[in-house]
């Protein structure tokens, strides 16, 4: 069969194509998205209230609050639509520089008055579109061939690791698009004999949008710049360095001048020091690696690196056994590039991140997949022809998209699991709700959404409660069919269950669910 050549226009056809189809099955995905993780509430209180956290208010305990009240946390109010100081001002006094929420708050502004969902996942949907376009460009430096950066472009936007990234509103999404973003630009320039001032300068704007959304973009650029600068050094090319040395300079400085609060969240915040110390805590590294890598083949490939895994080693048995000795090369040597980058990155994060989650490795979801598939595909060649290659991969990705359908995979970040409770929780807004609410375990931002379902609540000092405290609070509230009973973590449940029966006069007591900080009863 005659093989298609693929020209510009071709190209742009093939990636509107793939963009319309992946948007699609994003939309699907965030119709069922029914919770919000609790970095979500952050997300979107950083970019309108005037505290980090909700608690801190003076009348946040013991008080009945309505469901305005948290709302207010999370949405942006007419009367606050022109204030845009939070998004600069939260985050000078939390741990992530402002460009992702300056974003947010763009897309959450067609939205005041009421929290929903979807700003945060346009916001990725919009990205994401960046994000296949310039996977298609790296993509294409990397294998030489269009069709299979166009593949990696498709694929790699449709797997599980893709789909996480969309649901969870944080500024995942946004570091995955900055980080291919530089590396095109590099990769671009890897064979000039002199680098460019234009080429620098187009730099700069992207090094500082990259290093005002997450730190942790810094890393890979700062990887990127040692070995830039090895190559230039070794090539004996002073003013490529002098010069790439000063974008770098000229980057850092306009950055800092934006958020010089930078600094002091990196090497002296919290997040900081616990990076650095989990970094030293060489027990634990290889015990974090090995669950980043169990993420990296479930989620990043759908299951399918395992199995790509077994038929490398299966080849390279297979060498050794005939010819005694295994040859390892690269076909460019680009591929150093985009792998070292990549794999430092992943073993920062994977060694001193707080929890082993997915998102912390979303930003280079992208890499990882198409230099798994680089990998697969090129030990592939050194025992079969193309065409069969071809027919592998594409098998391949057939069953890569195939499985989360037939196993009924979950998406993390649509939470699944919530549903029934949340429909449950609607349905009984009305019902009295009072959360036994520990001071010393405070994650009360787990389940803000739930508190924007109901209508009227209050949440009691643990410390406070006692069957006439209860009694007091409860006076005027009809109980006579029900209500709930939140009790956060860290207490002894059936003290407080008992407390809150004898002072109601209720005799029964439903176990309905645990949250992610707290256990839910029902009393009637």
């Amino acid at each position: 069969m005659k093989k298609i050549e693929l020209n510009r226009k071709k190209v742009i056809i093939a990636l509107i194509l793939i963009i319309l189809i992946q948007s699609v099955v994003y939309f699907f995905v965030a119709c069922n998205k029914n919770y919000i993780h609790i970095d979500e509430g952050y997300s979107y209180g950083l970019i309108n209230y005037d505290k980090i956290e909700i608690t801190d208010n003076k009348d946040f305990y013991n008080t009945w609050h309505s469901k305005d009240y948290y709302n207010d946390y999370l949405t942006i109010s007419s009367n606050e639509a022109a204030d845009w100081s939070p998004v600069y001002e939260q985050q000078k006094n939390d741990v992530h520089p402002p460009f992702y929420y300056f974003m947010l708050r763009i897309f959450d502004s067609f939205n005041t008055d009421n929290f929903s969902k979807w700003p945060g996942i346009v916001l990725n949907m919009f990205i994401h579109i960046g994000i296949t376009v310039f996977t298609y460009l790296v993509a294409d430096r990397l294998f030489k061939n269009k069709w299979y950066a166009l593949g990696i472009a498709l694929i790699g936007g449709l797997t599980t690791a893709t789909l996480e990234t969309i649901m969870l509103t944080r500024m995942y999404a946004l570091t995955a698009l900055n980080i291919l973003i530089i590396l095109y630009l590099h990769l671009i320039n890897y064979e000039k004999e002199e680098i460019d001032i234009k080429s620098l300068s187009i730099m700069v704007p992207f090094i500082v949008l990259g290093s005002l959304t997450h730190y942790y973009y810094l890393v890979f650029l700062f990887v990127l710049y040692v070995m830039f600068m090895i190559k230039y050094l070794r090539k004996k090319q002073v003013k490529n360095a002098i010069k790439y040395t000063g974008c770098m300079a000229v980057s850092g400085i306009i950055s800092l001048l934006i958020f010089p609060y930078s600094f002091a969240h990196m090497f002296m915040g919290y997040r900081g020091q616990g990076l650095l110390s989990n970094l030293t805590d060489i027990d634990n590294a290889w015990n974090g690696i090995h669950k980043f890598l169990k993420l990296t083949f479930i989620n990043v490939s759908n299951g399918m690196f395992m199995v790509a895994i077994i038929v490398i080693l299966g080849i390279f048995i297979y060498e050794y056994v005939k010819n005694k000795q295994i040859t390892l090369k690269f076909e460019n040597k680009e591929t150093l590039f985009i792998l070292i980058p990549t794999l430092v990155y992943f073993i920062i994060v994977a060694v001193g991140s707080p929890y082993t989650e997915i998102r912390y490795i979303m930003p280079i979801a992208p890499l990882l997949f198409m230099l798994g598939i680089y990998a697969f595909k090129n030990v592939l060649k050194r025992e079969l022809k193309e065409d069969l290659i071809n027919k592998i991969l594409i098998i391949g990705a057939v069953i890569l998209l195939l499985v989360p359908i037939v196993f009924k995979w979950n998406i993390t970040y649509q939470y699944p699991e919530m549903k029934e409770f949340v429909d449950r929780i609607e349905e009984d807004h009305a019902k009295t709700t009072l959360f036994v609410f520990n001071k010393n375990a405070n994650r009360f931002m787990d389940d803000i959404y739930l508190f924007t379902k109901i209508d009227e609540s209050y949440i009691i000092d643990s410390n406070l409660v006692t069957e006439q405290e209860i009694r007091k609070v409860l006076i005027n509230k009809n109980i006579n069919d029900g209500m709930y009973l939140y009790i956060n973590e860290d207490l002894e449940n059936d003290d407080f269950i008992n407390i809150v029966l004898k002072a109601t006069g209720l005799t029964n007591c439903n176990y309905i669910k645990r949250l992610n900080a707290c256990d839910v009863y029902y009393l009637f």
